[in-house]
């Protein structure tokens, strides 16, 4: 069956109990994550790095883009290609973070701090596919409408984060996701630089610094879960690492290619934008990070997740070294 008519059976796995946990953190959320978040008016906004519709040079400086991507190998496209994808299936993300028990926006235009956080992180994430689509479109070096059938299968299809309707397991993801992008802009913004696009550095290295402080608030929050709840988070953790993290895009596909996903993670494998000894790292210092080690006055449960966890990182490295 193809990956993209898979379909998972969804399970809630809060009890009351631990969905009030998420209930009495609305104020720490109020004055923890949502200071976070920019004003709307002094951020970037995507036009600020393209031309100017209303400006006498605009033909000119698309003609400047055209000119700085032209020699930028074609393998750097299929990554970019697939990072702006993963960003425009943007809808998918709000609506998964709307399904966590505790924590959703009820009603669309709820006023509680969750709420509330959903909808700004997801204005301030739509800015990401804007300004890359728009650079792509321009640049003239892809093939727009089989792009645009990928952005539309991918929403369409959805997306299983593994998460069961779960804000301790949905903590865990968002915060490795967000790592993840981090580092994958991150890189696209070296090369692009490498390959002499300096505007091109500098719009993912901005999306990038968007990625880094929703990692921050993310995993700030998962600092939080370990202080009030460690057994449960530490069992979440190892709950997410053993189903393994899903990248948003595992579904992806344009019509025609099956392994499309597969096919652009080798890429990207390839050119260093986002690999294997990524995931470990992330794995790494996600355990560092919530001092994962030092817990104490845990479960059976949770010292096995705590073990397990713990020990991850260096099972990936082995089987990556054994694997090559």
């Amino acid at each position: 069956m193809p990956r993209r008519h898979m379909h998972v059976q969804v399970t809630h796995s809060m009890p009351p109990q631990k969905i009030e946990v998420f209930k009495s953190l609305e104020n720490w959320v109020e004055e923890n994550l949502l200071s976070l978040l920019k004003p709307i008016d002094n951020n970037w906004q995507p036009q600020d790095f393209l031309p100017d519709p209303t400006s006498d040079g605009f033909y000119d400086q698309i003609q400047e883009i055209q000119e700085r991507t032209k020699e930028i190998p074609d393998d750097y496209f299929v990554v970019l290609v697939g990072d702006m994808i993963t960003e425009e299936a943007l809808p998918t993300y709000q609506t998964l973070l709307n399904t966590m028990d505790g924590t959703s926006d009820e009603t669309g235009a709820s006023l509680t701090p969750w709420a509330i956080w959903t909808r700004a992180w997801t204005a301030e994430e739509n800015r990401h596919g804007d300004l890359l689509n728009k650079y792509l479109y321009l640049s003239g070096k892809v093939d727009m409408r089989q792009i645009e059938k990928t952005i539309q299968y991918l929403i369409a299809s959805g997306m299983d984060s593994k998460s069961e309707n779960n804000p301790y397991l949905g903590a865990i993801y968002t915060s490795f996701q967000e790592r993840a992008t981090f580092i994958s802009h991150g890189n696209t913004a070296k090369l692009a630089k490498e390959y002499g696009d300096t505007e091109l550095a500098k719009i993912c290295g901005f999306i990038a610094a968007d990625e880094k402080r929703h990692e921050t608030a993310y995993t700030k929050l998962t600092d939080k879960l370990f202080e009030v709840d460690p057994d449960e988070t530490v069992r979440a953790f190892a709950n997410m690492m053993r189903k393994k993290i899903t990248m948003p895009a595992y579904l992806m596909y344009d019509g025609q290619d099956e392994n499309l996903f597969d096919h652009f993670s080798a890429v990207a494998q390839r050119l260093g934008v986002y690999t294997a000894s990524d995931y470990a790292d992330i794995v790494e210092f996600l355990v560092d990070r919530w001092n994962v080690k030092e817990l104490t006055g845990l479960s059976a449960d949770g010292r096995k997740a705590q073990d397990f966890v713990c020990n991850l990182a260096p099972k990936i490295r082995n089987w990556k070294r054994d694997f090559n």
